[in-house]
């Protein structure tokens, strides 16, 4: 079972969207996957079911061992896409791992899904917290949407500063260019110079579009609300990067 994150200690980058767009065009490809929607605000739950909002249950159920995680999937969202959606507890996570501070809660949680689940997706909350910690060091990979100006810039720079300080890896951390406007100016000077801002970045830039903000209208990913749009395209180069940061032989 193979675990990645997308995180962003700055809200509003495009973070669920990408999440929810890996997911499912990996379960598109016959891999079984699990989306975790660890963000209390609950986003991923409109854009993979709009108006028909998916509930979540409530935490301490499941970290006090009372419930199993299987409870609290709801099955094949999307042939080969299970989802854990989010509730409001959730943001006491932080709370509850400041007791356990010997393991890794999360990884003890998903460790009975790893024969039926091939890869699980987390969406992540924008906090720099121990639930943060948690999901950074159990990922195989982070992807990190950075939108292009010199605000979300300054916030990768934190968050590989954060990586280093706890010493959680950073090769881990995977960045990638979101919600471009080339239009800008400031947005092209940007994407001109990737590689001595981000340092290794994946080769894919979602822009900016009506079509992704869609998706929570509509409750449908990219790939099934308009699959011809420069966004879908760029999510379909950015799964291709992920598939190969997993699975390269």
């Amino acid at each position: 079972m193979r675990i990645i994150a997308f995180y962003s200690p700055k809200g509003g980058v495009g973070k669920t969207a990408a999440a929810v767009n890996m997911a499912y065009l990996a379960s598109r490809e016959n891999i079984s996957t699990l989306l975790w929607d660890l963000d209390p605000q609950g986003a991923a739950s409109f854009y993979l079911a709009g108006a028909e909002v998916v509930k979540g249950r409530k935490l301490s159920k499941l970290l006090e061992g009372k419930s199993p995680i299987a409870r609290f999937i709801h099955d094949d969202v999307y042939p080969n896409l299970d989802f854990i959606p989010a509730h409001s507890s959730f943001r006491n996570f932080d709370i509850k791992l400041e007791h356990d501070e010997g393991h890794n809660v999360l990884k003890d949680l998903l460790a009975p899904l790893s024969e039926d689940t091939s890869l699980v997706v987390l969406d992540c909350p924008p906090t720099l917290s121990r639930l943060t910690e948690q999901v950074l060091e159990m990922a195989d990979k982070v992807y990190v949407p950075v939108v292009p100006t010199w605000l979300s810039l300054n916030s990768w720079n934190q968050l590989r500063e954060f990586v280093k300080d706890k010493k959680l890896g950073n090769k881990k951390l995977r960045p990638f260019f979101s919600m471009v406007d080339r239009r800008k100016n400031l947005h092209r000077e940007i994407l001109a110079q990737p590689a001595e801002l981000l340092g290794a970045p994946v080769n894919a830039a979602v822009p900016y579009a009506s079509v992704v903000e869609r998706m929570g209208e509509e409750g449908q990913p990219l790939e099934l609300l308009a699959p011809n749009s420069p966004a879908a395209v760029e999510f379909r180069k950015l799964w291709v990067s992920v598939r190969k940061d997993l699975w390269a032989r």
